[in-house]
């Protein structure tokens, strides 16, 4: 078997075991501990328990949504900056999460949730993430023609009118609203709803396998617009669809989670440290490290000051930073491969 293949698959399956791992641990802490070597029992024949309750009602459901939605913006981290070829643009730069954060401060000051329900706060998320989607996206392309450097620099100044315009909101908001507001921006996996949960697994599952098949574009695109031009890739659909993807996947994640930073950022830079910057294994790796990410930092978030829980988007924070700077200290990395 080709070597490559073979380093590859040991790769993958080192992160698998260490989600499998990571997901463990995640369901055996919390404020209500329970031994490791209860799960499986408990699994097999505690049904009707307050254990099983915590594990399957609590636990299980924060740790899927955590595996999608890290996956999700990972996927969108890894796209985004193969197609910029910056290794600082992240699903967040384009304003994407901005415009979902506006939507939904829009929804609680207004009281939309009382007439729409609860699935009305993710809705109007989607809905602003779609609106700054379509605004960037058509602000950016002249005559058929996505200018890369626009669509970044239009991205970044849309995410601050979002800011501005969000805290303008808090600023006149009401006490309640105001907590409710600054809760949803922190980020949190916390999510009742199983239909939501199942729905961005769909989704980050589906971004994974589209993003797959340009695997050979992103690739070219990594040498440069002209190179991958000469190799025979249509520059300017690649492009398109991939901004698309990388934006859907972003604003799925973020209307169901909240502004979760820096997993986008930290976990593509973080695996082409070690896996290269060949797409057809940075997906696969930065799909299921970003999961896991995002599973060991919310467990980390219900279980520092428990009974509270912190935002697990100020997890996300110190820590992907933290680690980020210090590998960035320790090695050189440029896109594309390792230096």
């Amino acid at each position: 078997m080709n070597r490559k293949l073979v380093r590859w698959l040991i790769c993958i399956l080192i992160l698998c075991g260490i989600l499998l791992g990571v997901g463990a641990f995640s369901l055996s802490v919390g404020s209500a501990g329970i031994p490791f070597k209860k799960i499986i029992p408990l699994i097999l024949g505690g049904r009707g328990t307050t254990e099983y309750s915590i594990l399957f009602d609590i636990r299980l459901p924060r740790i899927i949504l955590g595996l999608a939605v890290g996956s999700a913006l990972s996927i969108a981290g890894v796209l985004l900056q193969g197609m910029f070829r910056n290794p600082l643009v992240e699903p967040y730069t384009l304003g994407i999460s901005g415009g979902a954060a506006l939507g939904v401060c829009l929804n609680i000051v207004l009281k939309l949730n009382r007439i729409g329900g609860i699935l009305s706060i993710p809705a109007s998320g989607f809905l602003g993430a779609i609106v700054v989607i379509l605004a960037v996206y058509s602000l950016s392309a002249r005559k058929g023609i996505l200018k890369i450097q626009g669509l970044l620099l239009t991205g970044v100044m849309i995410s601050f009118i979002s800011s501005s315009l969000i805290m303008l909101i808090m600023a006149i908001s009401r006490t309640e609203d105001l907590h409710g507001i600054i809760f949803w921006i922190m980020g949190s996996l916390e999510e009742p709803n199983l239909a939501l949960i199942k729905t961005v697994v769909l989704i980050s599952a589906l971004g994974l396998f589209i993003s797959y098949l340009f695997c050979a574009e992103l690739n070219a695109l990594a040498l440069g617009e002209e190179e991958a031009l000469h190799l025979g890739i249509n520059t300017e659909r690649t492009k398109r669809l991939l901004f698309i993807l990388a934006s859907l996947l972003t604003g799925c994640a973020v209307s169901v989670a909240g502004v979760i930073g820096f997993v986008g950022l930290v976990v593509p830079h973080f695996m082409r440290m070690f896996v290269g910057g060949d797409h057809r294994i940075l997906l696969i790796t930065s799909a299921l490290s970003g999961g896991a990410f995002l599973i060991l930092c919310d467990t980390l978030a219900r279980t520092i000051i428990a009974p509270l829980e912190l935002p697990v988007g100020v997890i996300t924070g110190i820590i992907g930073g933290a680690i980020f700077v210090y590998f960035l200290s320790k090695k050189q990395v440029v896109l594309g491969g390792k230096q």
